[in-house]
């Protein structure tokens, strides 16, 4: 599950290739040289591109910087898996066998290692997903390097200049990039296209049609929608935020406002309107009342058992749940259901980032790997082995990723979809926003009360 909140992240822009951060994606989210240090070090990028069940045989080049000493990644294992960091990271190894490379993954690795980064004592790169890691936070703690200076001219090993290829840019912090987007999520509602030919059930293309169906599914005995109420940021980012967006004529920027603590931004009709189409799935009986108490892997469980018609998730879901999937099932997905008819798909996309740390023994190896990664070969790898978009730009059609995560890609690449930047909040109103959801899903709060009591915490914070 995308435990760094995949707050409202910015888009899978133009051309995805193939899109976090607990099984999910991710939330709960130099040197300043001009040149990018030992960027050749890594530059036989042939090995980024070798199958990903072969070893790489890179051949340095001979103006490569020779990297040595203790290099170390941290990486959070969640929805994504841990096949492309097992495969990159051995690749990297092959093109620098002076360096010796040290993993830090897993499930709990963020927790495992937080002492280390109060400490400063961290690893020397981090893939910023998962629960314990907030990239605003870290930030705001001074854990992470300042990378302004060097992104603005570092390529990656195929000779790209970074910024030019990735399909969203850096979120900003006071005018300096910190870290980098590397995973490009998208929420969404999911179904089961063989259900629902099955059944007949026409497929959602705006909340009217999301609604009709869902009437249907439910007189035939199948609760309509399911969401992870122990985890409420997943209803927030796949039916809150892309319906505040539709509501606010199509301009994300009042997220951007909501994020920038602006009370005003809160009590705006847009937002009233979206909390109100959430106020009719919940009138309407179409919200499984046991959303409230279930976490990401029980609810994704009832909705592969067909308990459940529709799901609120990220991409990661049919990766996170593939031991699970029924034989047969077939992942339908659409950015957002909360548009008018004729109305721009709204798409609320998330990103998992890599930073590197402030208090590393060994940046210029974790500047080399971040030139490493962010190449078009490592993309298609990462979408063929995650399931999941990379944040570079890049044409997946013809790759081995999953059709859904193509099936995505087309509505991310679509001119009329609506692609939302990365927006983080701040912690305490991002909670307070959650908390005030689940209470509106059932009953016991009015669309008013969710605003005074978010309002009250965003007050507070200023």
């Amino acid at each position: 599950m995308a435990f760094n909140k995949k707050m409202a992240a910015l888009g899978l822009a133009a051309a995805m290739t193939i899109v976090p951060l607990a099984g999910c994606g991710s939330n709960d989210n130099n040197e300043g040289a001009s040149e990018s240090p030992g960027a050749s070090s890594a530059s036989p990028s042939a090995s980024a591109s070798a199958p990903a069940g072969e070893s790489a045989s890179p051949s340095p080049s001979e103006s490569a910087v020779k990297l040595t000493g203790d290099f170390e990644i941290q990486y959070f294992v969640g929805g994504y898996g841990d096949k492309w960091w097992k495969k990159v990271i051995a690749d990297f190894a092959a093109a620098n066998p002076d360096l010796n490379v040290k993993e830090s993954g897993g499930p709990k690795i963020n927790e495992q290692n937080k002492p280390r980064w109060i400490g400063g004592n961290p690893p020397d790169f981090v893939y910023i997903d998962g629960p314990n890691l907030n990239d605003r936070q870290m930030v705001e703690d001074g854990q992470l390097e300042d990378l302004t200076d060097w992104l603005k001219d570092a390529k990656n090993v195929d000779g790209d200049k970074i910024l030019d290829i990735l399909a969203q840019q850096p979120q900003q912090y006071d005018g300096k990039i910190y870290n980098i987007p590397l995973v490009l999520n998208s929420w969404g509602v999911f179904w089961d296209k063989a259900l629902f030919k099955e059944k007949g059930y026409a497929e959602p293309t705006d909340f009217q049609s999301f609604l009709d169906v869902s009437e249907k599914i439910k007189a035939d005995g199948i609760t309509p929608y399911i969401h992870t109420g122990k985890y409420p940021y997943y209803i927030n980012g796949s039916i809150l935020y892309p319906a505040i967006v539709s509501n606010n004529n199509d301009d994300f920027t009042i997220l951007q406002d909501m994020a920038a603590n602006k009370v005003e931004a809160y009590q705006s009709p847009a937002v009233l309107a979206a909390l109100n189409q959430i106020v009719e799935m919940r009138d309407k009986g179409l919200i499984d009342k046991a959303s409230i108490q279930i976490n990401h892997t029980d609810s994704q469980m009832m909705f592969l058992q067909h308990k459940d018609a529709f799901i609120s998730n990220g991409l990661w879901l049919p990766n996170e749940m593939a031991k699970d999937v029924p034989e047969g099932f077939d992942f339908g997905f659409i950015p957002s259901i909360t548009q008018k008819p004729g109305g721009k798909v709204v798409a609320n996309t998330s990103t998992a980032t890599v930073a590197v740390a402030k208090n590393g023994k060994n940046k210029e190896a974790a500047k080399a790997f971040l030139q490493f990664i962010f190449s078009k070969a490592q993309a298609s790898q990462w979408a063929e082995l995650s399931g999941a978009p990379s944040n570079i730009k890049g044409d997946i059609s013809s790759s081995n990723a999953p059709n859904f995560v193509k099936d995505a890609a087309r509505f991310l690449t679509d001119p009329n979809t609506v692609v939302i930047p990365t927006i983080t909040f701040n912690a305490d109103v991002d909670t307070e926003m959650q908390n005030a959801t689940d209470a509106l899903t059932i009953g016991k709060i009015t669309p008013e009360e969710w605003v005074k009591r978010v309002t009250d915490v965003v007050a507070k914070v200023k």
